[in-house]
């Protein structure tokens, strides 16, 4: 029975922007309101800062996702398979033709074999899929380590299921893991370690020294990993993505997070998967039918089909990097301080010749004086550390990135 509260209690709180050009939680009040699950949490960053950026008529490189359309001939697949009645629920774990070759992709990829019957799920997204781990393993008291700066659905999630997340900071300015901190920070409530690569908002990405690291500290525990891997074929330079399934002694406590909207450009879509060994998956698959029980069907037909006859995703890397390239050449005259991104389509600018305010209060600024929208990345730590950084998405086209470079050179 749910208990009323005797007095007028503050819930959840909500991201609003004064006229000083801060962010403020500031309280909501309900009269005889239950206490809020999460009271320090308000509206993502991600959709103030695109709304700012839609009031303002600002340019906005802050959210992620392309301003360009994807390949037609996927939606044509897709209304291709509704005209032709699949319409109707799912199977709970996802239609088999398509799990299978998403099977065969992870084997080509990383040499891992998975059963599509029992080890992969799709999901209503990569977010579904990490509350749906999160859920399926954590229990109060149970601890679980993050890096901030942290994609910011990691820590409600543990928080929700009752858990106490475990804040280590990424060492600037190349966003490194300190692997003695890991090691130290490990005891007999460590339940699980989540990690990203390539990484958001940082745009790094780990190394095959990182994921032995990894192994090693977590040997002779049965401590889970979730591997964040939503921008796996965004990746530069000729590095290889260092997915956790290339290390069997990780793959097996590890549930591996990907993103069709990310891979063909449709983040609307909101479509992911999950793979995971049998043990791991049938405990994700209790949480995951009482959750959105399935996803769309006529999109899960018209991928199978796509990924079938095309292997998109192989050259998704040289596509990004060419617009990271462009964007860094157009403002490599400006007062910005950057290393290009190694993956993802984020990169980071230094903004510590340009002014001493906060990030928060300068992404603002930068967003209604100047307009070109963009994310502060002090938001992403526990902590609310500023180095002067803000985030900037280059998934966008050309005549785009030209817009806000011209901006971006003149601040």
């Amino acid at each position: 029975m749910l208990r009323q509260a005797q007095h007028e209690r503050s819930v959840e709180p909500i991201y609003q922007i004064d006229s000083a050009l801060t962010f403020k939680n500031i309280p909501m009040h309900y009269p005889n309101s239950l206490t809020s699950k999460l009271p320090n949490v308000g509206t993502t960053i991600f959709s103030v800062m695109s709304k700012l950026a839609a009031d303002h008529h600002a340019i906005n490189l802050s959210q992620g996702f392309p301003d360009f359309d994807c390949d037609p001939e996927l939606p044509a697949l897709v209304y291709k398979y509704m005209q032709a009645g699949h319409n109707q629920y799912a199977p709970m774990a996802g239609i088999i033709g398509l799990r299978e070759v998403l099977a065969e992709k992870t084997q080509s990829l990383y040499g891992a074999n998975y059963d599509p019957e029992q080890e992969i799920t799709i999901t209503a997204g990569a977010t579904q899929a990490i509350y749906t781990a999160i859920t399926a393993i954590i229990s109060a008291g149970d601890e679980v380590i993050i890096f901030d700066p942290a994609y910011d659905s990691y820590e409600p999630a543990i928080e929700l299921n009752g858990g106490k997340t475990i804040h280590l900071q990424l060492q600037a300015p190349a966003y490194t893991i300190d692997w003695q901190q890991v090691k130290q920070a490990i005891n007999p409530r460590t339940r699980m370690i989540i990690i990203n690569t390539p990484h958001n908002p940082t745009g790094t990405v780990l190394s095959a020294a990182d994921l032995i690291k990894l192994e090693e500290v977590t040997k002779g525990t049965d401590i889970v990993i979730i591997s964040d891997e939503v921008y796996e074929h965004i990746i530069f330079d000729g590095q290889q993505h260092q997915s956790v399934a290339r290390y069997p002694a990780l793959a097996e406590r590890s549930f591996i997070i990907s993103s069709f909207g990310k891979t063909f450009h449709a983040t609307g879509w909101k479509i992911g998967y999950c793979v995971a060994p049998q043990n791991l998956m049938a405990e994700f698959r209790k949480v995951h039918q009482f959750l959105v029980f399935c996803t769309n069907t006529a999109v899960q037909f018209a991928l199978a089909e796509y990924l079938k006859q095309k292997s998109h995703y192989l050259e998704l890397g040289n596509f990004y990097q060419q617009k990271r390239d462009y964007f860094i050449e157009l403002i490599k005259d400006s007062k910005f301080e950057f290393v290009p991104a190694a993956g993802t389509y984020f990169q980071l600018l230094n903004y510590q010749h340009l002014s001493d305010e906060k990030d928060t209060d300068y992404a603002l600024r930068l967003t209604k004086e100047f307009g070109v929208a963009s994310i502060p990345v002090s938001v992403f730590y526990h902590q609310q550390l500023d180095n002067k950084v803000l985030r900037f998405c280059f998934a966008k086209k050309q005549e785009t990135l030209e817009k806000a470079a011209a901006i971006l050179n003149k601040v």
